[in-house]
């Protein structure tokens, strides 16, 4: 029986690989499978098992704290939609301009912000290409290097709060686990703020040396353009187009850190003030706020289709007495509990190559998470490092959402290997974040 389930398993990976919708996959072939073993091996499976089904979809339905994702993804889509992004990029290249990297550092940092305040990738990177990419070409940045910049500034929304995907991994973890292995939104939330951090400490390093080593590569702003653009009233422009930016992120992320208001409770002050910015910005109108609403309920549609689907894949894989089997298998390997946990982050890295993030969270760590439990692993370590592995699945060839989006933008002259080979040194500071955490665990409680 146990087999079973990891045919199961083996056959929806295989189908998600070949590009079959997600949702429908996990749910559909799941049933189907169940159905089969039901008329064939009845004692197995029984389909009066799928009674469960509708409370554990109600379960989902009726989360407090899924109610963050479509607030948050509302949040992001206003920012996008108020110009605060051209702004931002426009103030910061010319505070860094007269240093060699200067504007890719300014991209890094705005990537940073956008990242505290939006935290959808697609969005962040085709706004930052469209805006900064032919800036960057045009002043004679090296191709790959302002390439690589872009995408992976584009993805630290996906580690620094609040981001959907740590509240997608806090939500599987929770439904996965024993009551006490939760993991809180807010707690993870607070976790991962210093390695995100961190990540864009090492983007700045990396680039300052890549600077000073080939000056050709990124050369600095000239002085008298610089002198032109900041003018007299260069001080209250920033004050200007960073306070308020700055002041939802506080509000926002302060609320959560002080326990103020819990995430979903956050989510719906960012939303309201983004929606003020935009406002302020006047920027607002009644077309944007449709675009923003449908753009909303299509990502929310179908991040909730995919979970229902994982929903439905769980409760036949567990039924199997897949977890159980898996479980079994790592306890009579003598794997120990940090070798479970490095062969674990291999696997998402390598699916990273070939699936998406909401796709390895609704897959990977279910499976994972009783295991993780059973060894007696903290949650919120382990949830971290998943976290931060899931940020190379958006930059990772051939795959890679965030090499995609930038490619969609970029100018024709811009080739796909120019992208690829401009990624690479990005996703190696990446997995250096990885390690740093997976062998200092401390750094996350800091």
């Amino acid at each position: 029986m146990e087999i079973l389930a990891i045919v199961l398993f083996a056959l929806i990976f295989i189908l998600i690989l070949k590009g079959y919708p997600v949702a429908f996959t996990l749910g559909g072939i799941s049933v189907i499978f169940a159905f089969g073993i039901s008329i064939l091996a009845p004692e197995y499976f029984s389909m009066t098992t799928f009674y469960l089904l509708p409370s554990r979809i109600m379960g989902v339905v009726n989360n407090y704290v899924l109610m963050a994702v479509p607030l948050f993804i509302f949040m992001g889509i206003m920012l996008e939609k108020s110009g605060l992004a051209q702004s931002l990029l426009e103030t910061m290249a010319m505070m860094f301009g007269s240093i060699r990297g200067g504007l890719a550092i300014s991209v890094v940092i705005v990537g940073a912000l956008l990242a505290a305040s939006t935290g959808i990738v697609g969005a962040t990177v085709v706004t930052m290409g469209l805006i900064s990419l032919p800036t960057m070409l045009k002043r004679g940045y090296k191709t790959e290097l302002a390439t690589g910049v872009i995408a992976s500034s584009g993805t630290l929304g996906q580690i620094i709060p609040p981001s959907i995907v740590l509240v997608l991994l806090a939500d599987t973890i929770n439904s996965s686990s024993r009551g006490s292995d939760s993991v809180d939104v807010g707690t993870l939330f607070s976790a991962a703020l210093l390695p995100g951090l961190l990540l864009v400490a090492i983007y700045v390093v990396y680039i300052l040396i890549i600077s000073f080593l080939n000056k050709n590569d990124a050369p600095s702003i000239p002085k008298e353009e610089i002198r032109e653009f900041r003018g007299d009233n260069f001080v209250s422009k920033i004050i200007k187009i960073m306070l308020l930016p700055i002041l939802l992120i506080v509000i926002v992320l302060g609320s959560i850190f002080t326990g103020v208001a819990s995430p979903t409770e956050a989510s719906a002050i960012g939303a309201l003030g983004a929606t003020l910015l935009t406002l302020i910005q006047k920027k607002f109108s009644l077309k944007i706020l449709k675009e923003v609403a449908r753009e909303t309920t299509k990502l929310t549609s179908m991040v909730f289709f995919i979970l229902l689907g994982a929903t439905t894949f769980t409760l036949v894989f567990r039924t199997l007495g897949g977890d159980r089997y898996l479980q079994e298998l790592i306890v009579s390997s003598n794997l120990t509990p940090l070798v479970f946990l490095l062969l674990v982050m291999v696997v998402v890295f390598i699916a990273g190559f070939f699936i998406d993030f909401i796709e390895i969270i609704f897959i990977i760590v279910p499976v994972v998470t009783p295991i993780f439990n059973a060894l007696n692993m903290d949650m919120l370590w382990v949830g971290i490092l998943i976290a931060l592995n899931l940020q190379t699945s958006f930059l990772t060839p051939p795959f890679g959402f965030a090499l995609f989006y930038l490619k969609g933008v970029a100018p024709p002259e811009v080739k796909t290997s120019q992208i690829y080979r401009g990624i690479l040194p990005f996703i190696i500071i990446q997995l250096f974040i990885v390690g740093l955490v997976f062998f200092f665990p401390d750094i996350i409680f800091i």
